[in-house]
C-alpha cells in the first residue's frame, strides 16, 4: 500500500539490535565466496548465535538448539556479519538446512547489520528432518562491506534442533531470469462477462496481420468466429498483441473457451452470478479483517479465530493504549476497528478511504438507476450482527467508523478533537502471526491533519446513512465530525512525519487541501450548511481536474469529494459542472481504456505501475461507472465492465487478481494470518480479496530478487513475501466492493 515502508524492511532494525555477534575479517572485495567458513567441517568460528542459542558442530555441519517460547523470527537466530556486497552484481545465496522435529519455518536474509538494517534479500522455507539444498539469486541494491547473512529461528512454541552446511554466498554469478508461467497466448477475463456487456480478449503474437479466432462452448462446438485486430507492441507488456471482440455473442454458458493462433485461453462464463456472488464475497473479506472480535468459525468456516489486541496475553491490547514517548500523557481505548493489510496495524486515512468507499458503494445502490440496495441488505453477509434489520454493509462498516471515532482526541487536551493518524506494534512483527499472538507494545502516533479529516468526512457522511437505522449514532458521528472539522481548521498543517515507519506505515502526505475539500463536501451534504458550501465554492480544489492517471487513493482524496458531490442529491451552485466534471475524467478513462491493448483504464507516465496499481485501475473504472450513472451513457456502462476483465486474467500475467477467483488466480497474499504458503494450518486469504498487483518499484527483497528490469505488467509475484507488489488491503478491497457491486447490478 503505497504505504509507508521506505525502510520496513521487515524487522532487521530488531535483528540488528538483538543479535550478538562474534568478530569476523571482512571478506576481500575480489573474493567470489563472500562467506567465510560456510562448510564447519572444524569450526563455527565466524558465525555467531543470539545468546539463547547454543550451536556446535555435528557431523561437519553446524546445529543450534533453539528454544521454545519465542514469539518472533528474530529472538533467535544464527548469522555471519562484515560481509561484502557490490551494488549491481548478482549473488547466489545456497545452503542446506534441516529441523527436527520438521515443520519449522526458517527465515533467511542477506542485509546490513549496522543501521537502518535494510534487508536486500530474504526466503523462509519450511524444514523437514531429511534436510533441503536451498539456492536462490538476487542482486544487491548497495555497496557495503557490512552485509548480514541471518538465519532467524524463532517464533516457535516448541524447542527445536537446526543444522545447516554448505552455506555460500557466491558473487559474480548470472542473474537468475525469472520466468512467470503465464500460460495459453490467449488472454482472457477467466471469471465472467455479462451476457448483454463487451467481450474483449488479448491474444500475445508474433503474427503482424489479422488471424482467425473460434468461440467455443463446453461441448467444443464453434459458437462465434471472426478475426483479430493486431495492435502491434503494447507499451504495458512489452508484448506483440492482437486484440479479439466477440462482444456479439450473447447467450450464457459456462466454461466456453476462446481459440486464436493455435492456442486455447482457460475457461470462462457468459453470465451474471459470478458477479453477484464477489458482490458479497468483497464485503465478507472485512469481518476477518477485525480487530477485537473472535472471527466465528460458523460463519467463516476455516477463518475462526481469537480476538485479537483485547487485553489477554500475549497481546499488550488496545483498551489503554498510550502515546509514543513524548506524544501525549494519556491513553486510548481503540479497541475494535480493521487490521488495514497483512500486518496488525490500525490507520485513520487508509480507514477513512476504505470506509467511505464502502458506505459509497451503499449509497450508490439507493441513488443509482441500476441500483439495487436490498443485495447488500439485512442477512447478507453473514456477520455476527446480521438479522438486527440493519443493511449488513453499514453494520459491518461500522466495525470501523466506531474505531474512527475513538481515535479522536479527548476534550481538555492539546490538539482536541483533532485524530491519531494510527496505532500499530512499536516494532515490526513477523510472519506468520496470529492477530492473539501479538506480544508486542502499542502505541498511538501523533495526531494529523489529514486524519482528522478522514475521521470528519467519513464520520459526516455515517451521519445521514445510519440516520434511519440508529439517530443517536448519527448524531454522536456528526458531532465528531464537527469537531473535527473545527480542529482541522485551527490546525491546517500538521503533516505525519515520513520517517514514521517503524512497526507500521508512515502514509505520509503533505497537502491536506483535498482532504478538507473532502471532509466540506461530506459535511455539506449531510447538513446543507452554508459554511460548508461556502468551503467547496472556494476551494481551488473544486474547479481542478483531479482525475489524473493513477486513480484516486488514501493520498488522493477529491476525488470522493467529486463523487458525492455529483450523485448525492443537494442544491450546491454549479452543480452540473461538477456532474460534468466527472464525465469528463471518465471521457479520458475510457480512451485510455481504448488504447490499451489489455483494456483497462491505466496508462501511467513511463509505464511505471504504482504500489497498488489493481485498486487505481478499479478506481478508473469506478469514476467512469459514475458517469454511466449520471448520463445514462451505454459507453461508460461498457466501459465500466470490461474494466474488470483485467482483474480476472486478461492482462500480461494471464492471471485472476482476487483470490478464489478464475482458474488460475492470486493467492499467496503477504498476510500474518492467512499464511496457508508459510503454515499449511492457516488458510489462504479468504474468497474475494484482490492483490495489489503489479508495482514498478519492487521495494521488498524478495520481488528484487526475481523482478529485476520488469516492465509494467510483469512487476507482480504472487508470493507472500513480496509485500510491495502482493499485499492485500481494506482500501484495496473496498475498490473491489464498489467495482463489483456496480457490475453485478448491469447484469
Amino acid at each position: 500500500m503505497k504505504r509507508r515502508r521506505t525502510t520496513l524492511l521487515i524487522l532487521t532494525a530488531l535483528l540488528g539490535a538483538a543479535l550478538v555477534a562474534s568478530p569476523a575479517s571482512p571478506a576481500a572485495a575480489d573474493e567470489v565466496e563472500q562467506l567465510k567458513n560456510g562448510t564447519f567441517d572444524t569450526t563455527t568460528d565466524p558465525w555467531w548465535t543470539t545468546s539463547n542459542v547454543t550451536a556446535g558442530l555435528s557431523d561437519g555441519q553446524l546445529c543450534a538448539d533453539v528454544p521454545g517460547g519465542t514469539t518472533n523470527r528474530w529472538d533467535a537466530a544464527v548469522g555471519q556479519n562484515d560481509v561484502t556486497l557490490v551494488k549491481g552484481e548478482s549473488y547466489k545465496f545456497s545452503f542446506t538446512a534441516n529441523g527436527s522435529p520438521d515443520g519449522h519455518v526458517l527465515r533467511a536474509i542477506v542485509g546490513l547489520q549496522v543501521s537502518p538494517y535494510d534487508t536486500y534479500f530474504e526466503v523462509s522455507p519450511r524444514l523437514s528432518v531429511s534436510g533441503n539444498a536451498y539456492s536462490y539469486t538476487f542482486t544487491s541494491p548497495v555497496d557495503t562491506a557490512q552485509g548480514q547473512v541471518g538465519f532467524q529461528l524463532g517464533g516457535s512454541a516448541d524447542p527445536f534442533r537446526f543444522c545447516m552446511d554448505d552455506v555460500s554466498l557466491l558473487g559474480g554469478v548470472p542473474p537468475e531470469v525469472y520466468e512467470p508461467d503465464t500460460g495459453p497466448r490467449v488472454r482472457v477475463n477467466q471469471v465472467a462477462y455479462l451476457p448483454s456487456g463487451p467481450k474483449n480478449a488479448t491474444l500475445v503474437t508474433d503474427a503482424t496481420e489479422k488471424l482467425p479466432w473460434q468461440l467455443k462452448n463446453a461441448a467444443g462446438a464453434v459458437v462465434a468466429q471472426g478475426s483479430t485486430a493486431p495492435r502491434g507492441t503494447d507499451v504495458s507488456s512489452g508484448q506483440n498483441v492482437h486484440s479479439i471482440d466477440f462482444g456479439a455473442y450473447k447467450k450464457q454458458g459456462k466454461d466456453l473457451t476462446l481459440v486464436a493462433d493455435g492456442e486455447t485461453s482457460r475457461p470462462f462464463d457468459i453470465g451474471a452470478s459470478a458477479y453477484e456472488q464477489l458482490r458479497l464475497d468483497a464485503v465478507k473479506y472485512y469481518y476477518t479483517q477485525r480487530s477485537g472480535i473472535a472471527i466465528r468459525d460458523d460463519l467463516r468456516p476455516g477463518y475462526g479465530r481469537a480476538a485479537g489486541h483485547v487485553n489477554v496475553a500475549p497481546n499488550q491490547g488496545d483498551a489503554n493504549v498510550p502515546c509514543q514517548p513524548g506524544v501525549c500523557d494519556y491513553t486510548l481505548d481503540v479497541t475494535g476497528g480493521w487490521y488495514d493489510a497483512g500486518d496488525h496495524g490500525k490507520y485513520v486515512v487508509n480507514g477513512g478511504i476504505s470506509t467511505w468507499e464502502l458506505l459509497s458503494t451503499y449509497e450508490r445502490e439507493r441513488l443509482a438507476r441500476t441500483g439495487e440496495s436490498e443485495k447488500l441488505g439485512d442477512g447478507t453477509l453473514a456477520i455476527p450482527e446480521s438479522g438486527n434489520k440493519v443493511p449488513d454493509i453499514l453494520d459491518e462498516t461500522r466495525w470501523e467508523l466506531e474505531f474512527l471515532l475513538k481515535m479522536q482526541v479527548p476534550a481538555g487536551q492539546p490538539l482536541a478533537g483533532m485524530a491519531h493518524h494510527k496505532i500499530h506494534d512499536e516494532a515490526w512483527t513477523g510472519l506468520p502471526l496470529m492477530p492473539s499472538d501479538d506480544p508486542q507494545k502499542r502505541e498511538l502516533h501523533p495526531a494529523t491533519t489529514t486524519a482528522t479529516l478522514n475521521l470528519a468526512a467519513t464520520a459526516a457522511q455515517a451521519a445521514r446513512l445510519y440516520r434511519p437505522y440508529d439517530k443517536e449514532f448519527a448524531t454522536k458521528s456528526l458531532a465528531a465530525a464537527r469537531t473535527a472539522w473545527t480542529a482541522a481548521l485551527a490546525h491546517p498543517d500538521i503533516y505525519p512525519d515520513p520517517n514514521d515507519g517503524t512497526g507500521g506505515g508512515a502514509y505520509p502526505d503533505t497537502d491536506a487541501s483535498d482532504e478538507f475539500y473532502w471532509a466540506a463536501a461530506e459535511l455539506y451534504l449531510s447538513t446543507g450548511e452554508q459554511q460548508f458550501k461556502e468551503y467547496i465554492l472556494n476551494s481551488p480544489v473544486h474547479t481542478a481536474d483531479i482525475f489524473g492517471p493513477l486513480g484516486y487513493d488514501w493520498a488522493r482524496t477529491a476525488a470522493a469529494a467529486r463523487l458525492d458531490l455529483a450523485t448525492v442529491p443537494n442544491k450546491l451552485p454549479g452543480r452540473d459542472k461538477v456532474r460534468q466534471s466527472v464525465v469528463k475524467g471518465a471521457d479520458r478513462y475510457l480512451a485510455t481504456l481504448k488504447s490499451q491493448p489489455y483494456g483497462m483504464p491505466y496508462a501511467p507516465t513511463d509505464n511505471l505501475y504504482d504500489w497498488g496499481s489493481n485498486h487505481q485501475i478499479l478506481h478508473n473504472g469506478i469514476v467512469i461507472a459514475t458517469a454511466y450513472d449520471i448520463s445514462g451513457a451505454s459507453k461508460y456502462r461498457d466501459g465500466a465492465v470490461q474494466s474488470m476483465d483485467y482483474m480476472f486474467g486478461r492482462n500480461a500475467l494471464n492471471m485472476s487478481y482476487v483470490t478464489g477467483y478464475g482458474e488460475v488466480n492470486s493467492h499467496n497474499q503477504h498476510a500474518r494470518w492467512y499464511a496457508h504458503q508459510l503454515d499449511p494450518s492457516q488458510p489462504n486469504p479468504p474468497r474475494g480479496t484482490l492483490a495489489g498487483g503489479p508495482n514498478s518499484s519492487i521495494q521488498d527483497p524478495y520481488a528484487q530478487s526475481k523482478l529485476q528490469g520488469c516492465v509494467g505488467q510483469f512487476c507482480y509475484i504472487d508470493d507472500i513475501q513480496s509485500w510491495s507488489t502482493n499485499e492485500h488491503t481494506i482500501n484495496w478491497n473496498s475498490a473491489l466492493t464498489r467495482m463489483a457491486s456496480f457490475v453485478a447490478d448491469q447484469g
